[in-house]
């Protein structure tokens, strides 16, 4: 073998070397991972780490209140934050679409392999189903713990004045 050839193999194994070793922050999670929870950053955000990444994850198919928006948006918060307190380990399950225009991780969080938090926030009356395609894997399990939260006038649906959806919220069209 001569040398120009022995350079060309050993240039075409770095390059392959090369392009597979990206940046911790650049590499995508799997579909399924766990990580522990830091904070609860709003009833719909939740900060956690995954060795020495922190990870902000906002929760797929829900929309919470804000937490100016009184009086669920504290207690959505608060909820989470009993839920899930610090130190708690989750398990991270992405849909299609990974990162909103925010940079934040989409994801179902589980607390085991039965319990949902999405639907938990929604069964409770503190978030509004909010299914954006193509992250639909769960759409009929959240419009149904939706509806549950409706028939039964929990949380947010007790409170017949309730008008002002967290979407609109943000916009500043109520208060």
């Amino acid at each position: 073998m001569s040398i120009a050839n022995s350079r060309l193999q050993l240039t075409g194994i770095l390059a392959v070397a090369l392009c597979g070793s990206t940046p911790a922050f650049a590499q995508r999670l799997p579909l399924i991972a766990e990580c522990t929870v830091r904070r609860i950053v709003d009833g719909d955000t939740v900060l956690c780490t995954r060795g020495r990444t922190s990870i902000v994850v906002r929760l797929l198919g829900i929309d919470a209140p804000e937490r100016g928006q009184r009086p669920y948006g504290a207690q959505a918060t608060q909820f989470l934050q009993t839920l899930l307190p610090a130190g708690s380990v989750v398990i991270l399950d992405r849909d299609v679409r990974e990162r909103d225009r925010y940079g934040r991780l989409l994801a179902y969080l589980w607390t085991d392999s039965a319990t949902m938090v999405n639907e938990d926030l929604l069964r409770a009356g503190l978030a509004v189903v909010d299914i954006q395609p193509p992250n639909v894997k769960y759409a009929d399990g959240l419009r149904s713990a939706a509806r549950e939260a409706r028939e039964a006038r929990t949380g947010l649906w007790a409170t017949p004045a309730f008008e002002c959806l967290p979407t609109d919220f943000r916009k500043k069209k109520c208060r």
